[in-house]
């Protein structure tokens, strides 16, 4: 559970630090620092990008943020001449995460306001509006891109004509797979859990502490060390069984068995405030013994020498008894349930399967193992045996086997051409003023330097 919170708080990271590290850089009270249009930027926005950049890892030199900037606006300048228009929903939707995950990561409203000096709505405002405009630069981008001429077979044997090999895609080695697929006793494992949770439930109502039971029992290792405790968070972080349940209960209670992708829990709140709410939880996943292994093994077994010996085939034996239904239709065949594509590259596949399969030969069947499906957030456990369909090896990008790939480099080169088009002619014409605080810095296009203040 509390890992759903780590990445909501990583994204918003640059929001704890940057109130107090925005009002000064260099000496220098927050002002603005250039006008692109009717846009302003000012050190405050430099500096928040400086902190979030530092929170993800990334370089932080100023002079770099505050041409991205520069350029953001350009676009969102366009993309307004151009009336494109956001789709406020969306906006809406992205602005209550990023106002959730903050009032998260702050501990609520009380101490979002403090560390930034500023009522809740005045940053949803300021919020919205970075949104909006983020959006809006995206938009404008992929409307540059939609005014080029649309790339034939011609323009991708053009451009391996012209182009240096060294440049070219390398395509990684890929595999085509299909599995057949065997679960545990799901409904016995999870009679258990709730057994387990009960008991435990029993043990608090009789007086014993939540948080001790907690650190001995929870399966969710980020709270258990804290005696199953979560911390106050929106409601929207968690998933919708739990957050339901919690916000249910008055603080102090004990909930019943609640079951979401992560197993199971019961749950006592702490504290509740409008939409957020801080609980205690105790955690246990559904576990499976030998024996569900070993009569999961032995029918896959059987079901691989049946194959082997031609009485059936892989694809009907994987329609009539494989028990993970969005590969028994395709009889076994294996899809990136991101992508919808049959082919894997080896950082594309659970680590049990590429032990099973990196050994064999196309046509070849592994022994069975204990892999995971795609359910949940850490997913099931299954088992299955494994054909290796097909290998694609690793190789130089041709035109006869990787034309999708090429048109993709292809429309990439020429877009980023046509963007880095784009920007020149606007930065030549439209007004624009940069600081000279920013005198020296080395810009990436030797336009902006003629857009500096000569005074100082």
């Amino acid at each position: 559970m509390n890992n759903r919170l780590k990445t909501a708080a990583a994204a918003v990271l640059m929001c704890v630090c940057a109130a107090a590290s925005a009002q000064r850089y260099q000496g220098i009270v927050d002002k603005s620092v250039a006008i692109v249009g009717g846009e302003m930027i000012s050190l405050s926005d430099i500096e928040m990008q400086v902190q979030a950049r530092r929170a993800q890892g990334q370089p932080t030199d100023r002079c770099q943020i505050l041409e991205d900037m520069l350029q953001s606006k350009l676009f969102v300048a366009q993309a307004r001449i151009d009336s494109i228009e956001v789709k406020h929903d969306e906006v809406t939707s992205q602005l209550e995460q990023y106002v959730a995950q903050n009032l998260t990561v702050m501990g609520g409203e009380e101490n979002l306001v403090a560390q930034f000096g500023k009522p809740l709505y005045k940053l949803r405002q300021e919020w919205r509006t970075q949104i909006e405009e983020m959006y809006l630069a995206q938009m404008e981008q992929q409307e540059i891109a939609k005014r080029m001429p649309a790339l034939t077979p011609y323009d991708v044997k053009q451009y391996l004509d012209t182009a240096d090999v060294s440049s070219l895609p390398v395509v990684p080695i890929k595999y085509q797979m299909s599995q057949i697929c065997v679960y545990p006793d799901r409904e016995a494992a999870a009679i258990a859990v709730k057994e387990r949770l009960l008991a435990i439930r029993e043990r608090i109502q009789n007086g014993e502490r939540f948080a001790t039971l907690a650190r001995l029992y929870s399966e969710d290792p980020g709270s258990a060390r804290k005696g199953g405790e979560l911390g106050m968070a929106s409601k929207s972080i968690f998933w919708p069984a739990f957050s339901d349940a919690a916000m249910a209960l008055k603080p102090g209670t004990i909930s019943q068995i609640v079951e979401t992708p992560d197993g199971f829990h019961i749950i006592e709140v702490l504290e509740k405030q409008g939409d957020m709410f801080n609980a205690r939880h105790i955690l246990i996943k559904p576990s499976y013994t030998s024996d569900d292994r070993d009569k999961a093994f032995k029918r896959l077994d059987s079901l691989r020498t049946a194959i082997m010996d031609s009485t059936i085939t892989f694809e009907l034996a994987a329609r009539f008894y494989s028990e993970d239904m969005p590969t028994r239709t395709n009889g076994g065949q294996m899809a990136d349930p991101n992508t919808g594509s049959s082919y894997f590259e080896i950082d594309q596949l659970k680590p049990q399967d590429y032990a099973a399969i990196q050994d064999l030969k196309p046509g070849e069947i592994s022994e069975p193992i204990e892999s995971l499906d795609n359910e949940g957030r850490d997913g099931n456990i299954v088992y299955k045996i494994v054909r290796l369909d097909k290998i694609v090896p690793a190789h130089t990008a041709t035109f006869e086997s990787d034309y999708t790939d090429l048109l993709a480099q292809v429309q990439n080169e020429k877009t980023v051409e046509e963007i880095d088009k784009f920007l020149k002619d606007k930065i030549n014409t439209s007004y624009i003023i940069i600081d000279p605080l920013f005198k020296d810095c080395e810009f990436s296009r030797e336009e902006w330097v003629k857009k500096i203040r000569k005074d100082s």
